[in-house]
């Protein structure tokens, strides 16, 4: 038997190399004849009909876990090469339909359900014979089953008799190690790649039972073996005789097979010469064909690089070009306000084209062409003619800024007539160019060290002279009493009334100075920092404290600081300062307002001449100020402002050290009596500087407190030195004067209450001394016997003391006879000696007080001191002395 095309391995490769990168797996492939037909209808072929040759393959592919199962129609391509014509699914398929009309049952149908038009009659596949259909169709029914679950619908043939084939047909491997004995192993499955040996069981067992039963009802008469013999003979002859018969009488049609046969043999091997002539051909015209697709690949390619690059170069000398209006703007222009437009249009230009030619913005392999250098090197050039030009004119043009503000009188303050600076027409000039200081910036930061210099250099010398005119107009307009700088001198000749003079026009001239041109410079601190493009933050704090009052009309300017323009770079725009920026910053500052100070000194020695009070106000009126500038740009202005309060400060240390001077002046005078003039002048000092206080200039005058005080306590307990048999007398009266004239400052100003308790501590100490002195003059003998006794109660019991030298009792009313026989009138004596020796008449009523008081507390001791060591003495009681000293 012919072998199956279903067993042919050659086949098999052939479709697996038609669906190659389908990752799927050829189970059986099998040759079959495709041809037309409809379902229950038998075809008849003719020339539109023709068989035509095809090869369905059985593929699977694994899913993961799941395995699909596919239909392949291949056939053959005009080179005999296997080519992929249809797939099917088989999961879509729904009928197998073996075609009755065909005899030999090698024909079938397939349908699928998923089919776009069930009209189209469906293919009908002839096998050679019923067993490649069988092995096909069983194929197909086990991965149905087994893949997908399920079987088709089978019509026009017996599924019994194809499980019945199936069994006879199972193919078997022979073992190929060691036990060959043991006889074939039966294995059901698809066909494999090794080569099987199939058994068949030509009659069933029933089939043999019946052929015997049948062979023994037959008499075939072979119990004589010679005359069965000779019937053989008789027939074999027979039958040879008619096969040669036969074979003489095809001999005719044999012969014409036979060159029939010989005549297609040649025409086959024409046929073959033919094909082989054609194929060679073709392989000529293949390789051709291919050559002539590369070099057409290769001319695409050259075609699209060649685009690219011309695309690329235009670009590149779109980069590389200098329009003529730019370079002419660039080179030769006028800065006129009218040309400004023209001239930033090619800054930004110029600006834009040295970027462009940089390596972040050009590709890395423009950077080293040489016309890219060349352009790169020209754009230098053009820029730093631009610079230079641009850089002149502006210097030029601020010098001739304010040399015309100068030159006119009309801008400054004159006899008669302050005028406040008024620089909004200069801002206003500037600002229009602003935007050509940005961009001369960004095309060389070096250029601008000059150009502020001689910004600031400009502007100063306006600055100063508007300074120098106000302050001149300001002193002169203002009128004022002058008052003497002596407060606390100790001659008698001077006046108190002379320094109730009204100076506070000289405060708020000072006050005027401050409001006019703090302001000013810090606007103009302000302004410079922006329009010179210095990297910092804004300068004055939102609000407006550039005054310290934060008014409405402090600042007819307040708006100046903002250019109007936007920044170029982003980077202008962040928050961050720079150290070295705001240094930069800084010294071009001091370049622009450095000796402007010196009119500020100028009045404020003005005002210290006229009134060196006026200082406690001037420098509280300088803190506000100094409180009121947080910006960090205007740091000259706060350092002008802080200079100015050490002047004051200083002015006004000369004055307290001046007025120490004085006061310590009164101790090289002749003997002092009565309360000292230094004491009440200075009530009248305090009272005065205490209305002159402003602000935070309260530590300044609690400090010059403290050293007049100070001075003035020393002075006196010097003085008391001089004269001992008086100082407790002077003491006592000064230092009731200071407080008598200081209690109500005391009561509100702490540092006076500080100096008030100590005075009263000194005065009451004072008054002790001096009231026992009096005490112990007129009664000397009689506290000193108690003085005695007291001693010796230290070292003897009470009892003892009557009978020691001097202390009897005999001895004892000796003391007291002397002592208070004529008591009221010593008495009487004591308060002679106290008015006597008093100044103040006012301190007598209290004094005597405290002497009567004094003396009875010693009465009563030493009436204690007698009634415990002589209880049998009687002396006046303390309530008769008590009595005495009431009615006196």
């Amino acid at each position: 038997m012919a072998k199956s095309s279903a067993d042919d391995e050659e086949l098999r490769r052939a479709c697996e190399a038609a669906i190659e990168g389908t990752k799927q797996k050829v189970v059986m492939s099998i040759r079959v004849a495709k041809s037309r037909g409809i379902w229950g209808k038998s075809a008849k072929l003719g020339r539109g009909q023709m068989a035509k040759p095809r090869v369905l393959a059985i593929s699977t592919k694994a899913k993961g876990q799941r395995t699909k199962a596919f239909l392949r129609v291949l056939k053959y391509s005009t080179g005999g090469v296997l080519e992929p014509a249809k797939l099917y699914k088989l999961k879509h398929l729904s009928k197998v339909e073996v075609v009755t009309n065909d005899p030999s049952g090698c024909t079938f149908m397939l349908g699928f359900d998923n089919l776009r038009s069930q009209s189209v009659s469906p293919p009908q596949w002839t096998m050679r014979n019923v067993d490649d259909r069988n092995r096909l169709l069983m194929c197909i029914l086990n991965i149905c089953k087994d893949v997908l679950g399920r079987l088709p619908k089978v019509v026009g043939i017996d599924v019994v008799e194809m499980a019945l084939w199936a069994k006879e047909n199972t193919p078997t491997i022979p073992k190929q190690l060691g036990n060959q004995q043991d006889g074939p192993v039966e294995v059901a499955g698809a066909e494999g790649d090794m080569k099987v040996t199939v058994e068949k069981e030509l009659v069933s067992q029933a089939e043999e039972e019946d052929m015997e039963a049948l062979l023994g009802t037959y008499v075939m008469g072979i119990g004589e073996a010679e005359a069965f013999s000779e019937r053989l003979k008789r027939e074999l002859q027979a039958l040879e005789a008619a096969n040669v018969h036969a074979i003489l009488e095809n001999v005719p049609l044999m012969d014409e097979v036979l060159q029939g046969l010989e005549s297609a043999t040649n025409c086959v091997e024409d046929m073959d010469e033919w094909l082989g002539i054609f194929n060679v051909k073709l392989r000529h015209m293949r390789e051709d064909i291919e050559s002539i697709e590369t070099r057409n690949n290769k001319l695409e390619m050259h075609s699209v690089n060649n685009k690219s690059l011309v695309e690329e170069l235009d670009k590149l000398l779109e980069r590389l070009c200098i329009p003529s209006e730019y370079a002419a703007c660039l080179t030769g222009g006028s800065f006129d306000e009218a040309r400004m437009l023209q001239n930033i249009e090619a800054c930004e230009w110029l600006t834009n084209a040295l970027r462009s030619l940089e390596v972040p913005s050009l590709d890395p392999c423009y950077a080293d062409m040489r016309a890219v250098r060349e352009k790169r090197a020209e754009l230098d050039k053009l820029k730093s003619t631009f610079v230079r030009r641009a850089s002149e004119f502006l210097r030029n043009y601020f010098a001739s800024l304010v040399d015309f503000m100068i030159s006119d009188k009309s801008y400054f303050s004159q006899r008669g007539q302050l005028k406040r600076p008024d620089h909004a027409d200069l801002r206003y000039k500037c600002r229009t160019y602003a935007r050509l200081l940005q961009h001369l910036k960004s095309l060389d930061k070096n250029c601008l060290g000059p150009l502020r210099k001689a910004y600031c250099s400009s502007l100063n010398l306006l600055l100063r002279r508007e300074a120098r005119e106000f302050a001149n107009e300001l002193r002169a307009s203002t009128k004022a009493s002058r008052n003497p700088t002596v407060w606390l001198e100790g001659s008698t000749g001077s006046s108190q009334n002379v320094n109730n003079a009204d100076t506070s026009t000289v405060s708020e001239a000072y006050a005027k100075m401050l409001t006019i041109f703090i302001p000013l410079l810090v606007d103009e601190s302000s302004f410079f920092a922006h329009f010179m493009c210095f990297e910092v933050p804004a300068l004055v704090p939102p609000g407006g404290l550039a005054n310290g009052k934060g008014g409405p009309n402090d600042n007819d300017d307040g708006n100046d600081d903002d250019l109007g323009i936007l920044d170029i770079d982003d980077n202008d725009s962040k928050s961050g300062k720079s150290t070295a920026e705001l240094e930069a910053l800084n010294e071009s500052l001091r370049d622009l307002l450095d000796g402007i100070q010196e009119d500020f000194y100028a009045v404020v020695d003005w005002a210290y001449k006229i009134d060196p009070l006026r200082c406690i106000s001037m420098h509280g009126i300088t803190e506000r100020y100094i409180s009121g500038q947080k910006a960090d740009a205007a740091g000259f202005v706060r350092l002008l402002l802080d200079d100015l309060e050490s002047r004051i400060s200083m002015q006004f240390g000369r004055f307290v050290e001046e007025a120490c001077h004085q006061i310590e002046r009164n101790e090289r005078n002749v003997r002092q009596v009565g309360v000292l003039s230094y004491i009440p002048r200075f009530a009248t000092l305090a009272t005065r500087m205490e209305q002159y206080i402003q602000g935070q200039s309260r530590d300044l005058v609690d400090q010059a407190y403290t050293k007049f005080v100070t001075i003035m306590f020393v002075t006196l307990d010097k003085i008391g030195q001089a004269d001992p048999k008086y100082a407790d007398i002077l003491l006592l009266e000064n230092y009731a004067a200071f407080q008598n004239s200081l209690y109500d400052l005391a009561n509100v100003v702490p540092t006076l209450a500080k100096f008030y308790h100590q005075a009263s501590e000194a005065y009451e100490q004072a008054c002790t001394r001096f009231i026992s002195t009096i005490i112990y003059y007129q009664f000397e003998r009689l506290f000193q016997f108690a003085r005695r006794i007291e001693d010796l109660m230290y070292t003897i019991t009470p009892e003892e003391i009557p009978f020691q030298l001097g202390l009897s009792k005999m001895d004892l009313r000796k003391v007291v006879k002397s002592s208070l026989s004529g008591v009221d009138k010593a008495i009487a004596t004591m308060y002679k000696k106290l008015q006597k020796n008093l100044t103040s008449e006012e301190l007598l009523p209290s004094l005597w007080d405290k002497c009567k008081k004094e003396f009875l507390d010693k009465y009563d001791s030493f009436a204690q001191l007698v009634a415990k060591i002589y209880p049998s003495e009687n002396i006046p009681s303390v309530k008769e002395m008590s009595e005495l000293l009431a009615s006196m």
